[in-house]
């Protein structure tokens, strides 16, 4: 099981998109996978046609209150996509486990727990994280391998990920030093617009072979999707942002391969 948090700390890079749709490429080409929604928005779960009101336990139950993976996750309408759903109560947890032991791990020992169990495995857990520095963060960054990270074509990319490359240091130091950077998707691609190709070669420039090959273009069909409770990949298979996702989920397999074998 291969635990990735999806994560950048500037909002509107495509965290929950990315999440969503890589999620849903990656159980087409045959993985199992599940998304853990921390975003107290839950804008994940509202995307994967989860309605608020079926949200019977979500992932507030798993870290506040010990509920178990299994209970929690919902399978979605995507064969192999599972989802840990979130609602607002979210935003209470860090008051709430202001005082609790192990704070910083409630969900790392819950999917550890779950793998232990023989319940259901997964080949992925994607976390879709909220776009602040807060225990949820550290929550998915403490339980997690590796973190992938959308990052848009537009000027101030690099210096949100600078901020982001800052968290991912202190959480090695404090919480999970094992963490490491999955990988950099680029999205909101525009081709014609020259600045989305500067910033693509200045972060290949910076980062090299950690940045996917595959590149999410700004795609309007796959801005539509969430609004009908579907992934991209459901709602119009064809269009480009639908293809750019099961690229990027033939490279994340590919190089998952390549990690295994070395």
């Amino acid at each position: 099981m291969r635990v990735l948090a999806v994560s950048n700390q500037k909002g509107g890079v495509g965290k929950t998109t990315t999440a969503i749709n890589l999620g849903t490429a990656l159980a087409a080409i045959g993985e199992r996978v599940l998304i853990v929604d921390m975003d107290p928005q839950g804008n994940a779960s509202t995307g994967l046609g989860v309605p608020r009101e079926t949200r019977r336990v979500t992932i507030y139950d798993v870290v506040v209150d010990g509920r178990s993976i299994a209970d929690a996750a919902v399978e979605t309408a995507v064969p192999g996509l599972a989802i840990v759903p979130a609602d607002a109560d979210m935003s209470g947890v860090e008051i709430e486990l202001s005082q609790a032991d192990r704070r910083s791990y409630r969900l790392r020992d819950a999917l550890e727990a779950h793998a232990r169990s023989g319940q259901t495995g997964y080949d992925y857990v994607l976390i879709d994280c909220p776009p602040s520095l807060n225990l949820l963060t550290l929550n998915a960054m403490a339980a997690s391998d590796a973190v992938l990270v959308p990052l848009q074509c537009e000027f101030f990319a690099l210096e949100g990920l600078t901020q982001l490359m800052r968290t991912i240091d202190m959480v090695r130091q404090s919480l999970n030093p094992a963490l490491e950077i999955q990988g950099l998707v680029l999205t909101m691609y525009d081709r014609r617009n020259a600045l989305s190709g500067q910033v693509a070669n200045d972060v290949r420039s910076h980062f090299g072979d950690k940045v996917y090959d595959a590149v999410i273009p700004r795609n309007v069909r796959v801005s539509e999707a969430p609004s009908f409770g579907k992934p991209a990949l459901i709602y119009d298979l064809k269009c480009a942002g639908s293809q750019a996702y099961l690229r990027l989920a033939r490279e994340v397999v590919a190089r998952e391969r390549l990690r295994r074998a070395a």
